[in-house]
């Protein structure tokens, strides 16, 4: 499925009434996984500013012992603080990567902005080394932007 193709169910699972905002983002989880088939993780961190630390909302994929992670630490603490979307095409070559599995060889993550204000991002592990273009960088602030209507 392409991008085009999955921005209408994006909103519509945002505008379903009938379930939970958590659940919304498992749905949206589950619909990346599933349709783009070089998202192996897909799962929401949500910041804590007061703290300065991330925490693991609604994802898909492998089980991750990364549930709370350092402002600053990793490709999603560099995200909480720079705002700025990272693209990383092999992770085997980032010094500040925490790895979460020997099966992930590329990561996307994608800040998420309500108000001006970074409240968290979504992160996006791939089992292929360099798969994201700028295609998905636009089709995943899409998604944040239609995520950020549930805040």
């Amino acid at each position: 499925m392409t991008f085009q193709e999955l921005q209408p169910k994006i909103s519509a699972i945002v505008a379903d009434n009938n379930i939970i905002r958590d659940e919304k983002l498992l749905a949206i989880c589950q619909l990346l996984n599933e349709n783009v088939e070089y998202y192996n993780w897909v799962g929401f961190y949500f910041a804590n500013h007061e703290n300065k630390t991330l925490h693991l909302g609604p994802y898909v994929g492998a089980e991750t012992d990364h549930t709370v992670i350092p402002f600053g630490k990793g490709i999603c603490g560099q995200v909480a603080e720079s705002n700025a979307n990272f693209v990383v095409p092999d992770v085997a070559a980032q010094d500040n990567y925490i790895a979460c599995s020997f099966t992930v060889k590329s990561e996307i993550v994608v800040p998420l902005f309500v108000d001006g204000v970074n409240i968290g991002q979504i992160d996006i592990d791939s089992h292929v080394i360099d798969p994201f273009t700028e295609a998905d960088e636009r089709f995943l602030e899409f998604v944040n932007q239609e995520v950020a209507k549930l805040y």
